[in-house]
């Protein structure tokens, strides 16, 4: 069978686990980061309205039951990237669209034989939430760029 076939029932069982998941304490953020429906949105979509490949989808939902533990044993950040990144956020009862200051944080391991990035995002001094994993990603040899990975946490 190929592995796109059974696209639905994985992703049925990733949407489930992670709906699942009970905040996670990370040792060195030294606070809970949650896992809301701002993470799992960002699984299926690159951007608002910017569908993720089926392909793309389906290897992070395969990879999802690693966050919880990279989170849990991480002790390093190999990464963090801090901007000003238009965000949807609630104020007196409606959904505005403003500029936040927001703040991505890198961890990798290997777990599983498996290499992974997780990424935990902050907008302004906000609590901290799983946003993205980002699986195994190679050097395309002809652009000399990395796969699957393009050097933008807010999309990645």
């Amino acid at each position: 069978m190929n592995e796109i076939e059974n696209f639905d029932e994985v992703a049925t069982r990733a949407e489930a686990l992670y709906r699942s998941i009970e905040p996670v304490r990370c040792p060195y953020l030294d606070e809970v980061v949650h896992f809301n429906a701002h993470g799992l949105e960002h699984l299926k979509f690159k951007r608002r309205g910017k569908a993720r490949s089926r392909h793309d989808q389906y290897m992070r939902f395969k990879l999802l039951h690693l966050v919880p533990e990279v989170l849990r044993l991480s002790r390093t950040l190999q990464g963090v990237w801090e901007t000003k990144h238009f965000e949807r956020v609630r104020v007196h009862s409606r959904t505005e669209t403003t500029l936040q200051q927001v703040t991505f944080f890198e961890f990798i391991a290997i777990m599983e034989k498996k290499r992974v990035k997780v990424i935990v995002k902050q907008i302004e001094n906000g609590e901290r939430f799983f946003w993205s994993i980002i699986p195994f990603w190679g050097v395309d040899k002809e652009r000399g760029q990395r796969k699957l990975y393009a050097g933008n946490p807010a999309e990645d």
